[in-house]
């Protein structure tokens, strides 16, 4: 009974031990970010769509999966063939050059897109990085789990790229905003713009606060001659245990001299986009979200045949799918998502526009564009 009794209390012991290490390093590891305190708080409470101390998407939101969901998850996970989930073989990409980014001519939108959501993009002369995800290798706050990258033959990094004007975040996700790529990329950027509350978490990263502009749905601000809208998207946001909904979520209007641009970040389908494609549109390019889809999570995440009805809704007129290419975050095979869009956009009558991972390329070269994943196993 004694024996019985000390391996309870060592098991206890070792549970508490895990907890409280789990709690110390959520506390203090930088990647998590800073905190919506102070200033940025009472900023928040004023906002039209914070509530109960979180911000709220405009639609209810289903954010907890049913126990059918949960058990049709696990099923998938340790049952279903998941051999075409990653690519089999590496994925050829083109080396980027900077020197032909650095001087293309600004009477066209050239852009480089890095995989997932990560775009360089030039317009009316001013270059603008999104979502840049380029130095770390997982979409984690854990350097040795989480989603890992596909194997590319290049790898850019913050070095092998121009002079950025400014950075522009949709939410603050990991496969959105990586810590290791912030850090780098403040010794460079004297400008970023951020969704209400995503500040705190460069700041606690040494951006100096004056580089930072935080902006709120709706809020429109501008640079070097561009005008920035930020726009509502139906997802969440968190990085930590205890975090989800404390910081804002969206997506991006660039309205340029005369081409616009509408960058989706991360969404479940709804009627925001009309919304949107009435106040904005149309828009010469929209890049979509297309992957890490679910039944289950349907919601927060677009399914293709959704994303071309969405681009739709936004009166867009070329769709670039963006959110895949480069990490496993769902259930289903990693061409699927683009395989489904490209059917969908054949059969809406939408031009479709895909450039290769790593290509500079401009509006004027859409047609130039071809399903290149499927030269990839």
């Amino acid at each position: 009974m004694k024996i019985l009794k000390r391996v309870m209390l060592a098991f206890i012991f070792i549970i508490l031990l895990v907890a409280g290490a789990v709690y110390v390093y959520f506390k203090t590891a930088p990647q998590i970010g800073g905190n919506l305190q102070g200033d940025r708080l009472e900023r928040a409470k004023k906002a039209a769509n914070f509530q109960d101390g979180i911000f709220q998407n405009t639609v209810e939101t289903k954010m907890s999966m049913s126990f059918t969901d949960l058990r049709k998850t696990l099923a998938h996970y340790l049952f279903a063939d998941k051999s075409d989930k990653y690519p089999k073989s590496t994925i050829e990409t083109i080396p980027f050059d900077k020197s032909a980014f650095s001087n293309a001519n600004d009477s066209s939108i050239h852009l480089t897109w890095f995989g997932h959501s990560t775009i360089l993009l030039k317009v009316d002369g001013v270059t603008l990085l999104i979502d840049p995800v380029l130095e770390g290798e997982r979409a984690s706050m854990f350097s040795f789990m989480g989603p890992k990258r596909f194997p590319y033959t290049e790898y850019p990094s913050i070095e092998d790229l121009p002079k950025i004007d400014a950075v522009m975040i949709s939410h603050d996700h990991y496969d959105h905003l990586d810590y290791a790529t912030i850090k780098l990329l403040k010794e460079k950027v004297n400008q970023f713009y951020l969704p209400l509350g995503v500040g705190a978490h460069f700041e606690s990263w040494g951006v100096p606060k004056e580089n930072i502009v935080e902006v709120e749905w709706w809020q429109e601000t501008s640079i070097q001659g561009l005008k920035l809208a930020f726009t509502p998207t139906r997802h969440f946001s968190g990085r930590g245990f205890g975090d989800r909904f404390k910081t804002l979520w969206g997506s991006w209007v660039i309205l340029g001299k005369e081409k616009s641009i509408y960058f989706s970040g991360d969404s479940g389908y709804f009627p925001g986009f009309k919304e949107i494609g009435e106040k904005y549109g149309p828009f010469d390019l929209t890049f979509m979200e297309c992957g890490a889809y679910n039944e289950a999570w349907s919601e927060i995440h677009m399914f293709p045949e959704q994303t071309a009805q969405a681009h739709l809704d936004l009166k867009g007129k070329l769709l670039m799918p963006i959110h895949w290419g480069k990490f496993d975050l769902a259930l289903h095979p990693w061409k699927e998502s683009v395989n489904r869009l490209a059917r969908s956009a054949e059969e809406a009558d939408i031009p479709l526009f895909t450039p290769e991972i790593g290509q500079l390329i401009s509006l004027t070269d859409s047609d130039e564009t071809e399903p290149w994943w499927k030269k990839v196993d």
